[in-house]
């Protein structure tokens, strides 16, 4: 959208300046960073599911006992998320995240020396503990830089980087497992944690010096396309309400879009954990070859997230793009259920399953600006993302205690294609009609 802006600042006019200009210049200073960042924070949540195999081996783990250690993470990542987002708010987004970058990516290296299951349930809590509030500060930082009308593409841009960790890091976690297993005595399994996690500290370091916290700050622009971005963003949210977390808590549909962020992430977790166990039960026990397969959703997640981040930027119907996503990701579900053991087929439902289910978080995370700003934003976006996150809890969980009792994920995969459903029926009936207003209106 190129839309031409005259204001003055003080005495000096600002001639017609071409905000979506400004925009891709702060895109390309500022997301490749962000989405490297986000990359192996995404990557994190799926080195688990490689490494399972030889954990479960290594450790004497029953499929609960994984999915208990699986969903610890979540359990601290939910303590710990809306204080570190209102941290994030009082000190800055810069600081705030490169320490988390730092925190978690020691936490996630250390798993390299777990030895006991207790041990291993300890810190997965930890590096649930130590990552809260980064996706959703993230999030956060990213409606101080871009106006609403670019927030789609800039959002699906982010979670680009997350189909990308699919994509690029389930092949290198399943070459880390077969190629670097001995190497230095070392199990494959401690080198997947240890390559996963200790760059993340020289990225935090590197958000330390190379974020900005204010548009005002960024030398890159200049005086007058500082004060049109700004102005811009400060016009767009100047009439949304919830200015604090308790305003935003009382915003109307503000718990609702928790709701169906809870069921998406059940969805989400259920792809991230249990693919690869899927493509094993096919009959596929090379990880090499589960590595490349497993990268298949993440492919067709991208491909579909780039595709509804411009659509729904034209549209301004984000809503409607996330029931269609849903209702995607129900099918591919559903269908992995009825094929688990035919490769060819299970590998097209989970390219469905992933076109649904991850292009859905970026389609949803432009929702929640629409109610909420200021710590409201910072502390209400950190608490849906918390709500949501339960569903990291229960997915794994839950999938795991029915293939124990059962011998099979089938039934497992029923339910959370039938609750992808509810979500969906939620958005299209349940959400408030200020935010309907508001998307008609394509504010």
């Amino acid at each position: 959208m190129n839309e031409m802006t005259s204001s003055a600042i003080g005495d000096t006019p600002l001639v017609s300046l071409d905000e979506s200009h400004i925009v891709r210049k702060a895109a390309w200073r500022i997301m490749p960073l962000i989405m490297i960042c986000y990359l192996f924070a995404f990557f994190d949540r799926i080195n688990i599911s490689f490494a399972k195999f030889a954990l479960q081996s290594d450790l004497h783990l029953s499929n609960t006992a994984y999915g208990l250690g699986a969903g610890l993470f979540v359990v601290g990542y939910v303590l710990f998320e809306v204080p570190s987002n209102l941290m994030l708010y009082k000190v800055g987004a810069r600081r705030w995240i490169a320490r988390i970058m730092i925190s978690w990516g020691i936490a996630t290296a250390l798993m390299a020396v777990v030895q006991t299951e207790w041990q291993f349930y300890g810190l997965r809590f930890l590096i649930g503990a130590m990552e809260a509030g980064f996706a959703p500060g993230v999030l956060f930082y990213l409606t101080l830089w871009f106006p609403t009308a670019f927030r789609g593409r800039i959002t699906s841009l982010l979670f680009l980087a997350s189909a990308f960790a699919g994509i690029l890091g389930a092949p290198i976690a399943g070459l880390v497992l077969s190629g670097m297993e001995g190497v230095l005595s070392m199990r494959g399994w401690h080198w997947l944690f240890l390559l996963g996690g200790l760059p993340c500290v020289a990225l935090g370091l590197l958000v330390l010096v190379s974020l900005k916290d204010r548009i005002q700050d960024a030398a890159w622009l200049t005086p007058d396309e500082q004060a049109l971005l700004a102005s811009r963003i400060t016009h767009q949210n100047r009439d949304i309400g919830g200015h604090s977390l308790l305003d935003a808590l009382k915003t109307p549909g503000f718990l609702t879009l928790a709701l169906v962020y809870f069921l998406i992430q059940i969805s989400s977790y259920g792809l991230n954990f249990w693919a690869p166990q899927l493509i094993r039960t096919s009959g596929i026990v090379n990880p090499t070859t589960i590595g490349f397969i497993t990268a298949i959703p993440y492919i067709c997640g991208a491909v579909t997230m780039a595709l509804v981040g411009r659509l729904s930027d034209a549209s301004g119907h984000r809503s409607r793009f996330v029931v269609a996503l849903m209702v995607l990701s129900a099918i591919g579900f559903f269908a992995a259920g009825i094929f688990e053991k035919h490769i060819g087929f299970l590998i097209a439902a989970l390219a469905i399953m992933g076109a649904g289910t991850i292009a859905s978080i970026p389609a949803f995370w432009a929702l929640p600006p629409k109610l909420v700003t200021g710590v409201g934003a910072a502390g209400g976006i950190a608490l849906i993302n918390t709500l949501g996150q339960l569903g990291g809890i229960v997915s794994p969980v839950m999938v795991g205690h029915i293939k124990d009792v059962t011998g099979s994920t089938t039934p497992a995969l029923y339910a959370i294609g039938a609750l992808s459903l509810v979500c969906a029926a939620i958005l299209m009936f349940g959400l408030p009609a200020r935010l309907r207003a508001k998307e008609e209106a394509r504010v």
